[in-house]
């Protein structure tokens, strides 16, 4: 049975990526202890020898990723609704019970909340899909049960034999494509669908003998058709005319034989009204592609005059973008297979635009401008420090404050790197 949906499934918490700022989730001290921050206090979660302190917290922020990521794969499973509840639930447990002593450094809490939340999803889903699986052999035998009603309804009443014929096929096949229905219940309603189509096949074969009147009402029938299709042929509403075409021609076969004569006159009636309908459908058709191909014409010089947008002034870059977006609403329609192409070269340029609004945004953050203005301070602060202490013979804490300055500068590169 297929799981539920993603639209029943609650929204579950999210938890940020460790790796985007280590140092707000733990800190190494001076002997290399690895400590993971949370509300209710430290703990202790490793060592570092290898490196300096930023290397280990990013090797720690890696690894909480990691688990990050198998909580996030357990939850794109749940919301697909592809996979199975139960496997989802046992590794969601195993998952949370890891947790308790995992070797990490990221928000170990936030995480937890997710995983109970996965956790409680997963069991309101199992139970759900056992709900569904019940629910589902009283819809296939609710099913099979109509088509039961219908075939005795046939059976007993119906006169159009080739039509009933057809759709006792159509109902044979239906009713082989459904599942789920244990064998002894199964049993009896295939012993009701079977008696509906023999008592049918007994009244079509006792009218065989009643064939010419059956003629002479399949000529009346057509002679109708013929009448409503002729009436059609100066329609201009192609759309809805053409589908009771194809209407009228399934009705046509339904109708039965008459005479080869009396069948091919009032053939050549039906057909010709047919074809003079679509013929002048066709012709209108093609005025209108032309149009559409003088659009595509107009569209592709506007792609080129997006294409020369002047991306380093932004705002003159999105005044000439909604000015190229306007014109080009205005010039209407493109033939259907190229609709895909010119969306998606005039999405190219609104992204071209956009990205550059963007960069240029970025270029001017003031909280990351602020940020690179405190780790300027502190290795200001640290270098004064180390001046301080060499002046005053204690080389020891010279060394380390020039130590923590060195990290502190590598920390402002960085900064300075992601402004722009």
């Amino acid at each position: 049975m297929p799981a539920s949906p993603a639209s029943e499934v609650a929204e579950l918490p999210t938890v940020p990526a460790a790796t985007d700022d280590p140092s707000q989730w733990g800190r190494v001290d001076a002997d290399g202890t690895v400590y993971t921050v949370a509300p209710e206090g430290e703990r202790a979660v490793g060592s570092w020898q290898a490196g300096d302190a930023v290397e280990g917290l990013a090797h720690y922020a890696r690894r909480f990723d990691d688990l990050r990521t198998e909580a996030d794969l357990l939850v794109r499973r749940l919301h697909s609704g592809r996979g199975d509840a139960a496997n989802v639930l046992r590794s969601a447990t195993v998952l949370r019970e890891r947790l308790d002593v995992a070797a990490v450094v990221g928000d170990l809490p936030g995480l937890v909340v997710r995983l109970d939340a996965v956790i409680t999803a997963a069991e309101q889903t199992g139970r759900a899909e056992k709900s569904a699986k019940a629910g589902a052999r009283e819809q296939a035998v609710a099913r099979k049960e109509s088509l039961i009603g219908e075939a005795e309804t046939l059976a007993e009443e119906t006169t159009r034999w080739k039509h009933a014929g057809d759709r006792f096929s159509a109902m044979l096949e239906e009713w082989k494509s459904i599942r789920g229905i244990d064998r002894k219940t199964d049993d009896a309603l295939w012993k009701r669908f079977a008696k509906a189509r023999e008592t049918f096949t007994r009244r079509r074969g006792a009218h065989f003998a009643e064939l010419d009147r059956e003629r002479a009402a399949a000529k009346a029938r057509k002679e109708e058709l013929v009448v409503e299709a002729e009436s059609l042929q100066s329609s201009e509403d192609w759309g809805a005319t053409a589908g009771r075409y194809k209407e009228l021609m399934t009705e046509w076969k339904a109708a039965g034989r008459t005479s080869k004569d009396a069948d091919d006159a009032l053939w050549a009636r039906f057909r010709g009204a047919q074809d003079a309908f679509f013929s002048r459908r066709s012709a209108t058709f093609d005025a209108r592609d032309a149009e559409f191909t003088q659009n595509a014409t107009a569209k592709e010089s506007l792609l080129k005059e997006a294409a020369t947008i002047d991306l380093s002034d932004t705002d003159a870059a999105r005044a000439a973008l909604r000015s190229v977006q306007e014109r080009w609403d205005e010039i209407g329609k493109v033939p259907r297979e190229r609709v895909r192409e010119f969306q998606t070269r005039l999405k190219e340029v609104e992204d071209r635009v956009r990205a550059a609004v963007d960069k240029r945004w970025s270029r001017t953050d003031p909280e990351k401008e602020a940020r690179v203005g405190q780790f300027r301070e502190r290795v200001e602060a640290y270098e004064a420090q180390a001046a301080k202490a060499r002046a005053a013979g204690d080389e020891r804490r010279a060394k380390e404050a020039e130590q923590q300055a060195s990290t502190w500068r590598e920390w402002l590169a960085a900064a300075e790197r992601a402004t722009g």
